[in-house]
């Protein structure tokens, strides 16, 4: 899976950079809408630097599309049937945060992402990253804390969440064993 993972963040890489030139913004330019490093920018898209689940919320937000939109940009398949071994799977290098994405590219306005967060993780993702869609979080196994501004939602396996409007959250684990569930975004601007 390795190598997977490798030539998806090489796509990655490409893909910032092809969205950045695309709306003919410099590095500059998209660091100071980011909030990222000028060199941190460059790193990434010379894919020497693996971004972080984090990192890459707040560059999807600056481009104004979600991380799934940017990774299923990167890498996905054409046709209606998108197979287990076809899937983009991104591990963030930080947390060890595991992301596969589920769906086809298809023209509904809807993508499935399955995490697989390890224990004792806190991933922040910033507003940004879910202006122009509508989400739902899923567990399927173990336990996630989402915080959603200043509230906690404790969830179990089987539980399903439904956002409210964009605001800054985490997808935290404090227990002992990994927490698996899967975001559906409804996308309202493609």
């Amino acid at each position: 899976m390795n190598n997977i993972v490798d030539t998806l963040n090489q796509r990655i890489a490409s893909r910032i950079r092809i969205e950045r030139e695309s709306r003919g913004w410099s590095v500059a330019d998209l660091a100071g809408q980011a909030g990222v490093s000028r060199g941190m920018i460059h790193k990434i898209e010379r894919a020497e630097s693996s971004p972080t689940a984090t990192l890459l919320g707040r560059i999807s937000g600056a481009f104004g599309i979600s991380m799934s939109t940017l990774i299923a940009r990167a890498e996905m398949p054409e046709g209606q049937l998108l197979r287990q071994a076809d899937q983009p799977v991104w591990q963030d290098p930080q947390s060890g945060y595991l992301r596969r994405h589920l769906s086809p590219r298809s023209d509904v306005p809807v993508d499935l992402v399955q995490i697989t967060l390890p224990p004792g993780s806190d991933v922040p993702m910033p507003a940004a990253a879910y202006i122009d869609a509508r989400q739902l979080i899923w567990v399927q196994q173990g336990a996630l804390i989402f915080r959603e501004g200043a509230h906690l939602h404790r969830m179990a396996a089987g539980d399903c969440l439904a956002l409210g409007p964009p605001n800054d959250c985490a997808f935290i684990n404090r227990s002992d064993a990994p927490c698996i569930y899967v975001v559906v975004r409804a996308n309202l601007a493609r």
